[in-house]
């Protein structure tokens, strides 16, 4: 479990991580409405090179960017998606664990859960502002080790 004190933090605890992801990985991101995923999203492709302005895609489902580093992102926000065949039907999973960095919000919407990821979840601390991550990885035993390094200091003692 990791603390956060506010958005900026959650936000560097974000490009703490970003910064060790690679074209092909996806990172899910679960979390009550203002829990913070979007803000985790931005701190991700911040680091990855992604300056242009991120809002939650919500209507679009999925926004592309090119990031300055070369890498593409694919930020997805699937809250309003009803199951995971609207999904599909979008064609948009042809973007995860391909040319890019997949960024998916709400990916319990249509049970996003490609082999190789890391799972955020992200819950309002008791102050309101902080909040409590917890992180699992699942395929990303090569980098395992650095990324959760990357994040000790907000580590919940």
């Amino acid at each position: 479990m990791y603390v956060t004190r506010n958005s900026e933090d959650t936000f560097l605890f974000a490009s703490a991580i970003g910064a060790h992801l690679l074209p092909g990985d996806t990172v899910l991101l679960y979390g009550d409405l203002g829990a913070g995923k979007s803000v985790f999203a931005r701190g991700c492709a911040r680091v990855l090179g992604v300056f242009d302005e991120m809002a939650s895609p919500t209507f679009t489902l999925m926004q592309p960017y090119k990031g300055k580093t070369g890498a593409n992102v694919y930020h997805f926000d699937l809250y309003r998606i009803s199951d995971e065949d609207e999904f599909f039907a979008s064609g948009l999973q042809d973007h995860i664990g391909t040319d890019g960095v997949s960024l998916i919000e709400w990916p319990q919407q249509a049970d996003v859960c490609p082999e190789k990821r890391i799972e955020i979840d992200i819950v309002r601390a008791e102050d309101f502002d902080g909040r409590e991550i917890e992180i699992n990885m699942f395929g990303m035993d090569d980098r395992e080790e650095i990324i959760l390094s990357s994040v000790r200091r907000w580590e919940k003692i």
